[in-house]
């Protein structure tokens, strides 16, 4: 692990205009994102009368996260680099690739972009309720946690190989889209055990505007262990020393 490369950064960083603007872009794209994302599960409620879970209804969540996060990612990555996500940020620091002063200014945006869109939708939607995560009959908290570090093994895997990797060429072009899928195909995987979050904000949002915090440590422990794991193996087995290259926002992704 080149753990030279993992910065604190400096004391102004968190002031600097370009930092303050990439946290916006964070903010934004998580707001479009979570307003989608959890928007068409209270669509689902209302359609189904608050009726249990059909294959059709986990389809549409999986569809609807997939799109919007193509575009979340699309709109934040020249400016954010298009995270969208505190493990995916937690795994590009891991990597070397953000500091933490930064990654702390993302996380911060982020899920306060979360909490802003279910406020937004319980509003808009005449007071209905934002479902925070819940564990599904028979799956343990435990269960869920391998779910969630699994899960978002993938989604930071493919966020290295598309969107970090010094050789990715061409392929960045497709980053936002792949990120999309997998976290769509995942969902399909998982949404039926513990809700598929891989992602500690979209998970956060929802728990604070309904007030819920049953099992919520799972939808942070599990996404930041698999973030991690995901950084340290491509990072070091693919990218090794020496591959990294800044990008113009002075970051590396």
């Amino acid at each position: 692990m080149p753990i030279y490369r993992i910065a604190v950064g400096t004391p102004g960083e968190a002031s600097h205009p370009d930092a303050i603007r990439a946290a916006l872009a964070e903010f934004f794209s998580m707001l479009i994102f979570v307003f989608a994302g959890e928007g068409s599960g209270m669509a689902f409620n209302k359609l189904t009368d608050n009726g249990s879970t059909t294959p059709s209804g986990l389809i549409a969540a999986s569809l609807a996260h997939a799109f919007a996060l193509f575009v979340a990612v699309s709109v934040g990555a020249n400016i954010s680099g298009g995270h969208v996500n505190p493990a995916v940020t937690f795994g590009a620091f891991i990597g070397g690739n953000i500091t933490l002063l930064r990654g702390i200014l993302y996380w911060i945006a982020q899920l306060l972009g979360s909490v802003v869109a279910c406020l937004l939708l319980k509003y808009a939607t005449g007071g209905w309720e934002t479902s925070a995560f819940s564990l599904s009959t028979g799956v343990s908290a435990w269960n869920a946690v391998v779910f969630e570090i699994v899960m978002t093994f993938g989604l930071v895997y493919t966020v290295y190989a598309t969107a970090v990797d010094p050789k990715k060429g061409n392929v960045g072009i497709v980053a936002p889209i792949a990120i999309g899928f997998i976290v769509g195909a995942n969902i399909l995987a998982g949404g039926a055990f513990d809700g598929a979050s891989m992602n500690p904000a979209v998970s956060f949002g929802p728990a604070v505007v309904s007030w819920t915090w049953t099992n919520h440590w799972v939808y942070w422990v599990g996404p930041l262990i698999g973030a991690a794991i995901a950084a340290i193996v491509y990072d070091n087995i693919f990218i090794g020393d020496g591959a990294h290259e800044p990008l113009p926002n002075g970051d590396e992704f």
